[in-house]
């Protein structure tokens, strides 16, 4: 279950990357290094040689410059849900439980650092309040 009051808003920003060695590699790192903190990370491959990478940070405006390269897909940026999750089990299912009984569809879901959950829903307003 998620702490009380522990629950806020952020960007999520999403990289379309080749699904290949140093997509994320030495021109990225460059870009990023020593300017931002990556609070959440998630990658998929999904396939056709295509990956999708999810980067939670705190400045979305000032991260999202460094993600563009004229090779790859512009990056998107989307609002989700981050809580504060107990460290326990059952503590997702309980989440999980809330959202679905609210009719809420989830689009992305992902650990970030310090035992956080960051989701994003088809209605992130209604995932809100049933998680409040």
């Amino acid at each position: 279950m998620a702490r009380k009051d522990r629950t806020s808003w952020r960007t999520d920003l999403t990289l379309y990357l080749d699904d290949q060695p140093g997509e994320l590699g030495p021109g990225r790192r460059r870009a990023w290094q020593g300017r931002h903190n990556i609070a959440g990370l998630c990658a998929i491959t999904t396939g056709g040689g295509q990956a999708e990478v999810h980067i939670l940070v705190q400045d979305a405006t000032s991260a999202f410059e460094p993600c563009r390269t004229p090779a790859s897909r512009s990056p998107a940026e989307q609002e989700v849900i981050v809580l504060d999750m107990e460290d326990r089990p059952g503590a997702l299912g309980e989440v999980a439980h809330k959202l679905g009984k609210a009719k809420v569809n989830l689009t992305t879901a992902y650990l970030a650092t310090h035992t956080r959950l960051v989701l994003a829903a088809d209605n992130p307003g209604r995932a809100k309040a049933a998680l409040s």
